[in-house]
């Protein structure tokens, strides 16, 4: 396991409504072990489980590994045409 990395987690529209707040730091190795930590919130576990998430403004895969000072998106699925 690799070694925890601090980063910004933002959350856009429904994500920021459920977690309550625009962004906060948190520490994980890779983004899986950012989406479990987030996911253990039982008001961000179905938007977790239906958003996407770009890292450093790139689309991020659960296996993406974390480097200290790193923006997390959490993006839910927007309505609208």
């Amino acid at each position: 396991m690799g070694t925890d990395s601090e980063v910004t987690v933002r959350y856009w529209a429904g994500a920021r409504r459920a977690a309550g707040l625009d962004s906060e730091r948190l520490s994980a190795a890779t983004l899986g072990e950012l989406l479990a930590q987030i996911r253990a919130r039982p008001a961000l576990t179905a938007i977790i489980q239906a958003s996407s998430f770009l890292v450093d403004g790139v689309a991020g895969q659960p296996g993406t590994v974390l480097v200290d000072g790193a923006t997390i998106d959490v993006l839910p699925p927007f309505a609208g045409g």
